[in-house]
């Protein structure tokens, strides 16, 4: 209990101290390789989504963003709670967690554009309804350029798979978000955040999932001091597989969290 009672004097007293302006935390929301803790908490909406075109598919993604070794070091990690339709009957759902992700990327000293690399690895820890089952790994980039007003950069990985059940199909993914923000006053920003995915082992034509679409988010503070940058924006899917979703509605709130919070001490009398 005292070890709780002292993470949450951490905690109060890291975002009473935190003086960062509406416009500094925008871009940092917006840079994935910011040396500062945020706690994404991302709804995705699909729709029009399985074999007929008619069902929807909701995925809560908590994606904690943990930067280690002041910053040379920023580690992400997906855990995707899934819920969707039975395809094989005309009502119910089933839900679970899908495979964790988990990416550390390195950070060189660089000018000009930020950049870092590091691995990706996919976990089997999903329920007999989602994910592949199989243990996935590959090597992921990010780029990164902050301008007075734009926030432009992009995330790229493949993974294959390396172990699971031999009757289980191969994985060979490749992922890539592609972000470009417009900051306007009071932490206000528009964006266009893409997601482009491809599953190398489809059949031709099954491939590729290609969004277009576009966004709004806002930094807002909790009793005036804690940030919270709240997001919202919505994508139409202009190549799909047939399985695949026409479009997706997608919300995010993320608390952020100075990185000096791990190594503050509370006040005493």
């Amino acid at each position: 209990m005292k070890k709780i009672i002292y993470l949450c004097v951490l905690l109060f007293t890291a975002a009473m101290n935190a003086q960062e302006s509406t416009e500094e935390l925008a871009k940092a929301a917006q840079n994935p390789l910011a040396n500062i803790m945020s706690f994404p908490f991302q709804y995705d909406g699909n729709f029009n989504y399985g074999p007929n075109n008619d069902r929807t598919q909701n995925i809560l993604n908590i994606e904690p963003v943990i930067p280690l070794m002041d910053g040379k070091i920023i580690t992400r990690t997906i855990l995707p709670f899934v819920w969707q339709p039975e395809f094989d009957k005309p009502s119910g759902s089933v839900s679970g967690l899908s495979n964790v992700e988990l990416t550390a990327f390195y950070v060189p000293k660089s000018t000009g554009f930020i950049w870092g690399f590091g691995p990706v690895v996919e976990f089997p820890v999903a329920n007999e309804t989602f994910g592949s089952k199989k243990l996935s790994v590959g090597p992921s980039l990010v780029f990164v350029k902050m301008g007075k007003k734009f926030v432009y950069g992009t995330v790229i990985n493949n993974t294959w798979s390396v172990a699971g059940p031999s009757d289980v199909a191969d994985v060979s993914s490749f992922y890539s978000e592609v972000f470009v923000n417009y900051n306007l006053a009071n932490g206000l920003y528009v964006n266009s955040a893409p997601i482009f995915t491809a599953n190398w082992e489809a059949e031709e034509g099954q491939k590729w999932i290609v969004p277009v679409g576009a966004g709004i988010g806002k930094i807002v503070k909790i009793g005036g001091k804690l940030p919270l940058n709240l997001y919202a924006g919505y994508y139409y899917n202009v190549v799909k597989p047939d399985f695949g979703p026409e479009s997706q509605l997608r919300f995010q709130a993320t608390v952020m969290l100075p990185t000096s919070i791990l190594k503050e001490t509370p006040k005493t009398n």
